[in-house]
């Protein structure tokens, strides 16, 4: 899932204007279009969606990860969710060290089934929260980035998405971390994370929130 998620976003930016943002089908932005291994403060390390230009370095970085299953024991899924939020925070301080102006994004996919997997006592009464409940409150620390002088292992923004697949339909659903009770439609989640780039290099670059483009800025 990380993988094809990576390319379609990867798309959409480009149509958005950032034409250079990776990854892409082979051939399409040159070379292989694979995702790119960014130089970091701490070492490199491999970004599943970027847009990096010559003259800025990196302007936007997006981390995915994903949990798609229960874990046969606990029939839940937050077995990873630790060791997932550590390779997002990890990645954030690396970029950031390099490119404090650098916009990233966290994306956090889980099964749908994370937002009802918890569990009630005999009185009814929640016993456990779901792990979509829980992931909210363990990741909320990090999101919120507004200025580059701020913590390296914040995200400028972090989501929540729960995935509904099947092999005839599928349906995404979007929550700024912190704001489980709000969604987010993809298109203004992009729409954020593109208004930033604008407000962190005001020089290069103006978001047209009508048509979704970010373009040079006049």
């Amino acid at each position: 899932m990380s993988a094809a998620v990576a390319v379609a976003i990867g798309a959409e930016l480009r149509r958005r204007g950032c034409k250079e943002a990776r990854p892409a089908e082979p051939g399409e932005v040159g070379g292989s279009g694979a995702e790119r291994r960014m130089a970091g403060g701490i070492g490199a390390k491999k970004v599943d969606v970027t847009w990096a230009t010559e003259a800025s370095g990196l302007l936007l970085g997006i981390s995915i990860k994903t949990i798609n299953f229960r874990d046969t024991k606990t029939k839940n899924f937050q077995k990873n969710l630790t060791n997932r939020r550590g390779d997002m925070l990890i990645e954030a301080v690396t970029l950031h060290r390099r490119f404090p102006y650098a916009v990233l994004a966290g994306l956090f996919f889980l099964d749908a089934g994370a937002g009802t997997d918890h569990v009630r006592a005999d009185d009814g009464a929640p016993r456990r929260r779901s792990t979509f409940v829980n992931a909210h409150q363990r990741l909320k620390l990090f999101t919120g980035r507004a200025d580059p002088h701020d913590r390296d292992e914040q995200f400028e923004r972090f989501y929540l998405i729960l995935v509904e697949a099947s092999p005839t339909a599928s349906s995404v659903r979007a929550f700024r971390v912190g704001d489980p009770e709000t969604e987010v439609p993809m298109h203004d989640l992009l729409n954020e994370l593109m208004t930033l780039v604008a407000e962190r290099n005001p020089d290069f670059y103006e978001f047209d929130d009508v048509t979704g483009q970010l373009g040079r800025a006049s």
